[in-house]
């Protein structure tokens, strides 16, 4: 259910993204979900694919997002650029304004305040993708157990998260070739 997007379409909803999106590319997620599947340019299993890819590459999410489905959607470099430059951008920007009127205001107690109150928000919207991500990605009774010592050894245990993914797919793969061999 791909469609072909044109580059400046997909500029501006990546943009429209980098600039309201507070948090991070979690945070950004269910904006980027919202935008491509009220367009139709891809199915809920295609865009779950392509955040996926997302997070197993290295490097920011939202950047690695906008380069896999601006290809995706445009099948072209041209639609990765424009689709990360449209991330990118609006962050900068703010970011270069903040620092250049910051210390004008950062004993400001109403500019403290509101950066207080955007942490909850920022911390319920990435909750809200985890969510969405469980409710996909678990499909199968195994993938539970995975979730939830995942979640264990990395919170509890302290265990590095790239040694909990290595483990994983080496298990993947183990089990994988012992179904080959059945």
């Amino acid at each position: 259910m791909t469609k072909t997007v044109s580059t400046w379409e997909l500029f501006i909803i990546f943009a429209k993204m980098g600039a309201f999106t507070i948090g991070g590319g979690y945070v950004m997620l269910p904006l980027i979900e919202k935008e491509i599947q009220k367009r139709g340019w891809l199915d809920e299993d295609g865009l779950q694919e392509a955040i996926v890819l997302a997070q197993s590459a290295p490097g920011l999410l939202a950047v690695n997002l906008a380069i896999f489905l601006g290809h995706k959607l445009t099948g072209s470099l041209k639609g990765s650029i424009m689709a990360t430059l449209g991330a990118i951008i609006p962050s900068f920007v703010i970011i270069l304004l903040i620092a250049v009127f910051f210390t004008n205001f950062k004993d400001n107690q109403l500019i403290a305040s509101m950066f207080r109150a955007l942490r909850p928000t920022t911390v319920a919207l990435i909750l809200v993708t985890a969510a969405r991500m469980v409710k996909r990605g678990c499909t199968k009774w195994w993938t539970w157990p995975v979730l939830c010592a995942s979640i264990f050894v990395v919170a509890f245990m302290k265990l590095s998260p790239i040694v909990v993914i290595v483990a994983v797919i080496a298990c993947g793969i183990c089990i994988s070739l012992i179904r080959k061999e059945k």
